[in-house]
């Protein structure tokens, strides 16, 4: 059975006292449940005391928002994925739109900070996703295709079943507005049928896909219900315990 992932992306938002105070509440109001696991996206100043403070909880991880794709070097303001792993970080977010748009990071960037985070024992959520225009032309399937060829297929099978994805359409991303459950499905579909192709039916099915563009508690049981949508990752709803707890609980009900 592939794992349920309900995980926050914070962004740029809390400052430390805030963040840890977050942290206390969904260590407090999140309940372990068999194949679902809790992750948190925090800023860089909070991930320390983060995984020193969800060390006895085992169903929630701590997860950072970039790395860079160097092991070492002069790179000023930059974070390697091995400091990451020496303070006991396990997963790391790379991909996201914003990093894509703000940033100007490529397909082909983002594979080699792929690979430098699997070479260090981070296991990447790798985001993809297309914008409004691409959609209603018509090529959104084709477009994320690409994203994943030039990027992450570059990957050995065993490599790439270390990985997660998260399907984010652009144009959901802080919006309010969410692909209805039947849109985040077919995408889904889309990406696993893409992995077969690439890999085998076997890693598809066992790869997790998760969902992020506006999710919240009024449809997350809808989408988290869809068979190829593993979870989500959440943005504006994982700033506040009362918004993310049920999120982390649509999974009871989906």
């Amino acid at each position: 059975m592939r794992l349920r992932i309900a995980a926050g992306n914070w962004k740029m938002n809390k400052d430390f006292n805030s963040g840890i105070e977050l942290i206390k509440a969904l260590k407090e109001g999140t309940t372990a449940q068999d194949g679902v696991h809790v992750i948190l996206g925090t800023p860089f100043i909070h991930l320390k005391d983060a995984v020193a403070m969800t060390a006895d909880v085992g169903h929630i991880d701590i997860a950072a928002q970039n790395c860079h794709q160097e092991e070492k070097g002069a790179y000023t303001g930059e974070t390697s994925a091995s400091m990451l792993h020496s303070i006991g970080i396990r997963y790391v977010i790379l991909g996201h739109s914003e990093r894509r748009q703000y940033f100007r990071e490529s397909n082909e960037l983002l594979g080699q900070k792929v690979r430098r985070a699997l070479d260090t024992g981070l296991t990447p959520i790798f985001c993809c996703g297309e914008s409004l225009n691409i959609r209603n032309e018509g090529w959104h399937a084709r477009f994320v295709k690409n994203q994943l060829e030039r990027s992450i297929f570059e990957l050995s099978e065993a490599d790439f079943k270390k990985v997660i994805i998260a399907y984010e359409p652009i144009w959901a991303i802080g919006t309010g507005v969410t692909a209805s459950p039947e849109q985040a499905q077919e995408m889904h579909l889309e990406i696993r049928n893409a992995i077969a192709e690439k890999y085998n039916q076997s890693v598809a099915d066992e790869t997790t896909i998760l969902y992020g563009g506006s999710v919240k508690p009024a449809n997350a049981v809808d989408l988290f219900s869809q068979p190829d949508v593993d979870g989500g990752l959440v943005g504006g709803a994982s700033l506040k315990a009362e918004t993310f707890i049920p999120i982390t609980n649509a999974f009871k009900q989906a």
